[in-house]
């Protein structure tokens, strides 16, 4: 394991990570379902799914035979000028998914791109149009939406970004309106936010290309859920004044809410949707944004001018499509939404309990996602308390990241009632620590 480290701390540069304050990394060896083994032999139960992208679970045996047989084909090919079954294939059961107008399909590589790339479309959609005037974004206080230029700037309500602001686009901030388990008060909550979206359309709508919303929860913003109603009373606010409606499911895609997409459950649609992480159950980088074909459309001309200059080197990969394939058709062969539910059922049943802890206030769940506030903490993103929390969590054998205040729990679908009774238990040891 020491050879590993410090080979690792030669060399490498780790993502959100202060190098002179962080704690050495943990090495790991394998990992298979719910359990990753460290290079001590010792297993941890990885509760928070490596960010977001263990759907089925680590190794699962029939991704790794995708891969393994489309490596056996062919590994890749530019995608530009060329295509491959796997893509085409992944495109049409993502538009079957979806439903219309949901149809055309533009492959990348992780999250931040994929709502790079929405983000263009909808500032080019307007200019092919002739429709100038149409250059900034709504976007909502506490989302984040990924690391590029464009993401950070409709993610700047998250905070984590103000030293880049005088290089970020234009992006009119509106209230979201987060709610728990027992909100008396999510409704005046919710009116008071669509008062405060409709005000800044009233005053500057004509000048807005898209919006853009996480819908039902809100990331590494902190885990803050909204209701189905919210995000369908947003929508119909932004569709009444002509701006284009950005749904960012990087993270809420494919089963984490309940559904196989979270707007499924607010009974509307976006003009364009962003997904990535489960989309090939963590097995490979890649990333969609999906749209209709009235916007596919726009970009269609003689002149080059108006084509979507955008690409990357390892667009549509066709190992990471093949999977993403098979992960999408587990979904029925495995019944995972069915797994998905009991996990709910579990999280709902724990949560009763979790709210009379007095270190656990606003406990909220939502598919596979159980979130709650440490009532005597009010610190940032890896203050001192949230750092000593991951670290008694992860000697106990559990990753579980607390994001700042905010703690949470979000498994693979694959997590047996065994390990997710450990998990509560181990999850309370942890706040009874505190």
């Amino acid at each position: 394991m020491s050879d590993l480290i410090e080979r690792d701390k030669r060399h490498i540069w780790h993502p959100f990570t202060q190098h002179q304050t962080e704690r050495d990394p943990v090495g790991i060896t394998s990992a298979s379902g719910a359990v990753m083994t460290d290079t001590d032999g010792r297993e941890i139960l990885d509760l928070i799914s490596s960010w977001w992208t263990i759907t089925h679970g680590h190794a699962h045996p029939p991704l790794v035979e995708a891969i393994a047989s489309q490596a056996a084909k062919m590994s890749h090919v530019m995608f530009s000028g060329f295509t491959h079954e796997p893509a085409v294939q992944l495109a049409e059961g993502l538009a079957e998914k979806l439903g219309a107008p949901l149809s055309r399909v533009f492959f990348s590589d992780n999250g931040s791109t994929a709502v790079e790339v929405a983000l263009k479309i909808a500032f080019q959609y307007w200019r092919n149009r002739g429709e100038t005037k149409r250059t900034k974004f709504i976007a909502f206080d506490g989302a984040y939406h990924g690391d590029t230029f464009g993401a950070m700037a409709v993610g700047k309500g998250s905070g984590f970004f103000s030293l880049y602001d005088d290089l970020l686009a234009e992006v009119l901030v509106a209230p979201y309106a987060p709610t728990f388990l027992g909100d008396d008060a999510v409704e005046n909550n919710e009116d008071a936010a669509i008062a405060a979206l409709e005000a800044i359309i009233d005053h500057s709508g004509d000048e807005v290309a898209g919006l853009i919303i996480e819908p039902l929860f809100q990331g590494a913003g902190g885990m803050r859920f909204c209701r189905p109603e919210f995000i369908r009373r947003v929508t119909e606010t932004a569709r009444r004044a002509g701006i284009l409606v950005i749904f960012d499911e990087v993270a809420a895609g494919f089963g984490r809410t309940g559904s196989l997409f979270a707007h499924q459950q607010c009974e509307v649609k976006p003009d364009l949707i962003c997904l990535s992480k489960g989309l090939t159950a963590g097995m490979l980088p890649l990333s969609v944004t999906v749209m209709s074909d009235e916007i596919f459309n726009a970009f269609c001309d003689e002149d080059f001018a108006k084509a979507l200059a955008h690409g990357h080197s390892f667009t549509g990969n066709p190992l990471a499509a093949a999977v993403a394939v098979k992960s999408l058709a587990l979904f029925e062969e495995e019944a995972t939404l069915d797994k998905i539910a009991e996990i709910e059922r579990s999280h709902r049943l724990f949560a009763a309990s979790l709210s009379r802890h007095d270190e656990a206030c606003r406990v909220r769940v939502c598919g596979s996602l159980l979130a709650f506030d440490l009532a005597s903490e009010a610190g940032t993103y890896k203050s001192k308390a949230s750092l000593g929390l991951r670290d008694f969590y992860l000697s106990q054998g559990f990753n579980i990241r607390p994001l700042g205040p905010v703690v949470y729990l979000m498994p693979p679908y694959c997590i047996t009632e065994a390990q997710l009774s450990r998990a509560y238990d181990g999850l309370l040891h942890g706040l009874n620590q505190l």
